[in-house]
């Protein structure tokens, strides 16, 4: 009795070891297909169907020959480009702020940018407009003092006024592997560095930034991804004229029901993302990040 007992687990696991892999694999890959593949393979299908009917590459041609789908294009490229340059300057600088200058509460400034992370985009917009909107506290200041009709904080409405909220907001996503690499330098090298007569300047140069460099380009490239297909900023800053590709695909879909254009806009909008996501995992695995 004691045999049959202690051999039926044996059994048990020579049953599954000869289950296949993919048999186990195949669960996880249904529910992946069903809730995410099948949406999107949708808006694929969409995308070649015309108002007219039938399958046709007519909603490519009409949106490639649109100008707003260009300038929407254009605008969507040099903004992201922009703002992960702006955060690739901010986040290494207040990283070294954080990681080498010594003062109260530095701990506590790069655990709070871990909740940061955390936080809506819009809601950053929102404080912006708090601060610089049109009635916000520095226009109402400036016409308390001056008795102007308007402050001259104007710029959240225009293209500046996205990317400085792109910028706030996605700085941290720079700082935190900025952090991390910083937490891994041997101090010794500063220490030696700083004993030949180096100073700070030269330190940072030749020193850190040619450690930090892979923890910048794999934040770089996350800030770039991210920053392509914001959407919540755009909106709530209300900027006029400024079209990106996510509000064109909200425009054409929810404004002009052109669902086929919609569909043609986020064909492009995501295969542009899944190339730069692309780029973003081959930099971090050589990063290390």
């Amino acid at each position: 009795m004691a045999s049959t007992t202690l051999g039926a687990p044996a059994a048990r696991e020579r049953t599954r070891a000869k289950v296949p892999a993919w048999v186990w694999a195949l669960p996880p890959v249904a529910l992946l297909a069903l809730f995410f593949l099948y949406p999107l393979a949708l808006v694929v299908q969409q995308s070649f169907q015309p108002d007219t009917g039938g399958t046709s590459l007519e909603p490519y041609a009409d949106v490639f020959a649109s100008g707003a789908f260009r300038e929407a294009l254009w605008t969507t490229v040099w903004l992201a480009v922009a703002a992960t340059a702006g955060c690739l300057v901010l986040g290494f600088v207040l990283a070294l702020v954080i990681a080498f200058v010594p003062f109260p509460g530095a701990r506590a400034v790069s655990r709070f940018i871990d909740v940061f992370l955390s936080f809506p985009s819009f809601l950053i917009t929102l404080a912006l407009l708090f601060v610089y909107g049109s009635v916000g506290m520095a226009n109402g200041a400036w016409t308390d003092v001056t008795g102007a009709a308007e402050g001259p904080f104007q710029f959240l409405t225009t293209p500046w006024g996205v990317l400085l909220a792109e910028i706030t907001y996605f700085t941290p996503f720079v700082m935190r592997p900025l952090l991390a690499a910083f937490s891994q330098l041997d101090t010794a090298q500063l220490e030696a560095a700083s004993s030949l007569g180096a100073r700070a300047p030269r330190i940072v140069r030749q020193v850190i930034l040619p450690e930090a460099l892979p923890a910048l380009a794999a934040g770089g490239s996350l800030v770039l991804v991210l920053c392509l297909n914001e959407f919540g900023i755009v909106l709530f800053t209300g900027a006029k004229g400024v079209t990106t590709l996510p509000t064109l695909v909200y425009g054409k879909a929810i404004l002009e029901s052109d669902y086929p254009g919609a569909c043609v806009v986020a064909v492009v909008n995501v295969l542009i993302s899944v190339g730069l996501y692309g780029l973003y995992r081959v930099v971090s695995r050589r990063a290390g990040a």
